[in-house]
């Protein structure tokens, strides 16, 4: 920093905010940090859609059932089929993949309830959302979608109890970051057939090829890939562009994110390892 006086503005382009630079001495001179992590909840909210409608109507593995011949017609094939329309939504988390969630979710008229203890109740219940306790977003809702943020405070704070908790066949659905949640307990609250689950994130990326989930029954996987889209790095490049030009002309960035020095040193995500 002390060579780089003309510096203005970080962009995190890898979105995760990581507690990985001076962050108080950064605020002190006045250099933004931003992240272009809005890009993503769109695309990544879609693939949570896609993963809840799996699970409430087994389309994957009725598929793979059909190209066995091992299909089961009509209602044959629908014993555990349930309907998101007007179902008890559980959101936690309420950041801009949150928010982007929501809106899709309302199409399908559910009751969604959402727990964010960073955020005041007036800003869920403007969003059309109900405010409520994790215990109360977890016991109540057939559908759990997590979307929070890894924090220093909040590594694996969803364990055993917190699937013991959830309704009998609810579909837990993970798209923000493992280590949020005690993987070791997801996998047997799923091999228990308590509930289902499915998941973007997991541990460890790349995941060994011999690691326990790849074969489990009752869960939906996916290798990180929810929000890897061709469209979202070109709106990323706009996105910074756009802010740079606003930097350029002495405005603030925008379009992009700017970190919070009350919360960014507490971020704890952790990125794709592609070594």
């Amino acid at each position: 920093l002390e060579s780089l006086k003309a510096l203005r503005c970080i962009f995190n382009v890898e979105t995760n905010l990581l507690n990985n630079m001076p962050y108080e001495t950064l605020f002190q001179r006045g250099i933004h940090v931003v992240t272009t992590g809005l890009v993503f909840a769109e695309p990544v909210a879609e693939l949570g859609l896609a993963m809840a409608l799996n699970l409430a109507r087994g389309i994957v593995d009725a598929d793979v059932a059909f190209r066995q011949g091992k299909e089961l017609w009509g209602g044959d094939g629908n014993q555990k089929a349930r309907l998101l329309s007007g179902a008890d939504v559980g959101i936690i988390g309420f950041g801009d993949l949150g928010r982007a969630l929501n809106r899709l979710l309302s199409g399908f008229r559910t009751r969604t309830k959402v727990f964010d203890p960073w955020l005041p109740p007036s800003i869920l219940i403007d969003n059309g959302v109900e405010p409520a306790s994790l215990d109360d977003v977890l016991s109540t809702s057939d559908f759990v979608f997590v979307v929070a943020s890894v924090t220093s405070e909040n590594q694996g704070f969803l364990g055993a109890d917190a699937f013991t908790k959830m309704r009998e066949g609810a579909a837990f659905i993970l798209l923000s970051r493992a280590g949020v949640v005690d993987f070791q307990a997801l996998m047997d609250a799923v091999r228990s057939g308590h509930i289902v689950a499915a998941s973007d994130v997991f541990p460890e990326e790349p995941l060994a090829r011999d690691h326990p989930v790849r074969a489990l029954p009752g869960f939906l996987r996916s290798a990180h890939r929810a929000g890897a889209l061709d469209i979202a790095f070109k709106r990323m490049g706009d996105m910074v562009l756009e802010d740079m030009d606003l930097i350029d002309r002495g405005l603030p960035p925008l379009r992009s994110k700017r970190a919070e020095r009350e919360t960014v040193s507490r971020m704890r995500s952790k990125p794709v390892d592609k070594n």
